[in-house]
């Protein structure tokens, strides 16, 4: 019974695994931004390209 007691009361890797859980957390993040604002990006950088050929040095 003591033992069981212990082991509840460990408290050892709590810390690195709240880490990974917010390391998780901003890739799920990170990954929702760029799904969502790719088109857009894309969109933008294909406007400045069409015109670089424009463009007199």
């Amino acid at each position: 019974m003591q033992a069981i007691k212990n082991f509840i009361r460990n408290e050892d890797g709590v810390t690195a695994i709240e880490y990974g859980l917010i390391a998780a957390l901003i890739a799920v993040a990170l990954a929702a931004v760029v799904k969502t604002l790719g088109g857009q990006i894309k969109s933008a950088f294909e406007a400045v390209s069409a015109q670089m050929p424009a463009a007199k040095p």
